[in-house]
């Protein structure tokens, strides 16, 4: 069940403003130590939920931390669920991603720069089956030495991005969930070309 700032409001001014932040805490969609998922940045925790003052307001936020950015974000509450903030994903959605991964690669002969734009978009999207899909269709290149620079480094954002989630969900190493991921390609690309 959902909350948002709006519900917290009407709560609060439904009792008399009587809760404390303790009580506004047990209103929200993500709690403290949960991990998450931001669309642009991959999986973080919320370390704390805050309410600043900002210009005569009241905001709260979700303070979430991506250990391995390094960085620390301030989500408003009321935004968090339109701006993408999401659980990990369950184990279902991550068998789908890793179908999808052993689908067939689909290849497109347009522009590269405007094939590199839809392969930013769905990384950004945060939607793992749709990350799945852009490491499944850049990794049929991964050893050409002739591959540009800009797809070595999407085709590097998007194996990160799932293999991090991946790595959340399965409570394992990313770099280990990143070997597995690759590997079960790889092993896809031998196997079908042992079926050809």
């Amino acid at each position: 069940m959902f909350f948002y700032f709006d519900d917290y409001l009407t709560i609060n001014n439904n009792y008399g403003g009587f809760f404390d932040m303790a009580d506004e805490k047990k209103l929200f969609a993500f709690k403290v130590e949960d991990k998450v998922v931001y669309p642009t940045h991959g999986v973080g925790r919320v370390t704390n939920i805050e309410s600043q003052a900002i210009g005569g307001m009241q905001l709260t936020t979700y303070v979430v931390h991506f250990e391995k950015d390094k960085m620390t974000l301030r989500i408003p509450v009321n935004r968090a669920i339109e701006t993408g903030l999401r659980r990990l994903s369950t184990g279902e959605e991550l068998e789908h991603a890793r179908k999808t991964l052993k689908g067939r690669a689909r290849t497109s002969r347009g522009m590269w720069s405007r094939r590199a734009k839809e392969y930013e978009t769905k990384i950004n999207s945060g939607n793992i089956v749709s990350i799945a899909e852009v490491v499944r269709d850049l990794h049929k290149n991964v050893d050409d030495p002739d591959r540009s620079y800009s797809e070595r480094v999407i085709y590097e954002n998007a194996l990160n991005r799932l293999a991090g989630e991946f790595a959340a969900v399965k409570e394992m190493d990313q770099e280990k969930a990143a070997k597995y991921l690759v590997k079960s390609l790889d092993k896809d690309k031998v196997s079908g070309a042992v079926a050809a």
